[in-house]
């Protein structure tokens, strides 16, 4: 009923045309990343709505018309970090154009429908948080009218050796945040949402950082708030409401598959490990 485009790679930056011709389709064959002995046929016919994850969906923008006029409901979750001094991401575009492409597809589609992610959250030698909050509230000023929510989450390092090794030879002296600053770090971004008025959410994060709530990415209440006049997926979402993103989402619906404190509702996400050419050196679906 819903497709996650991608958790696993960055489809609408380097498979549109590929995406575009599945749809057309009406299946896409996925292979399982752990497995690769399992592969799945995953139909369209009855899916409503697509979650796109991108760090530049631009070449995406121009096919808009025809996945809507195929009757499928979309929303982005648009990372859009600043790392450029760091290259941590040494394949995404400059940030000026990225910005650019993030306003451009708010124009296109509302604000409400493009999901900003500042993900993840590093620290260095040289980039402390008080840095990170200032690029952070910069960007924020360049969005500003063009998105809604904010997503933060820190950075994984130690439990994926892959990152951990490609971070160590980078030689930045990467790490990860502590538990205190944590908590300091969302303290202070709360502060600063004040005069922002976003909905800010940490993705799948164990501990709880006051102000902030766990993020549901893949999102029920969102999809019911945007496409309330599409029945089935209102009944898989567990019916209507007088006020439609009010209500509840069936707990049933909770995706099983993802974190113990990911809110994400069930999905099935078609991407591919290894298939991102952003480059970005603390990936954990980089091979």
């Amino acid at each position: 009923m819903i497709v996650s485009a991608s958790r696993a790679t960055d489809i609408p930056a380097f498979h549109a045309d590929w995406f575009m011709e599945r749809l057309r389709a009406g299946y896409v064959q996925w292979q399982n990343p752990f497995n690769a002995r399992q592969r799945q046929y995953v139909s369209f016919r009855k899916t409503r709505a697509v979650v796109f994850w991108s760090k530049n969906p631009a070449p995406l923008l121009p096919h808009l018309s025809e996945i809507e006029a195929l009757g499928i409901n979309y929303y982005f979750q648009f990372t859009l970090n600043d790392y450029e001094a760091d290259g941590f991401e040494p394949g995404v575009p400059p940030l000026s154009e990225r910005v650019e492409t993030f306003r451009k597809l708010a124009r296109r589609i509302g604000s409400e429908r493009v999901v900003w992610r500042f993900d993840p959250l590093i620290l260095t030698a040289s980039v402390t948080p008080e840095i990170l909050l200032g690029r952070i509230a910069r960007l924020f000023e360049m969005l500003r009218g063009f998105t809604r929510r904010l997503v933060i989450s820190f950075a994984d390092i130690e439990c994926y050796r892959s990152v951990h090794r490609r971070l160590g030879r980078s030689g930045c002296g990467a790490r990860e945040f502590t538990l205190e600053e944590m908590d300091a770090f969302a303290a202070r971004l709360v502060e600063l949402n004040k005069n922002w008025g976003l909905e800010l959410s940490a993705c799948a994060e164990d501990s709880e950082l006051a102000g902030i709530a766990n993020s549901r990415c893949i999102d029920g209440r969102l999809l019911a708030s945007c496409f309330s006049d599409d029945a089935e997926l209102m009944h898989f979402l567990g019916g209507g409401t007088l006020f439609p993103g009010d209500g509840p989402v069936s707990s049933a619906l909770k995706h099983r598959g993802q974190r113990k404190a990911c809110g994400c509702i069930v999905s099935k996400d078609i991407g591919a490990y290894g298939t991102c050419a952003h480059g970005c050196l603390y990936c954990y679906a980089m091979r």
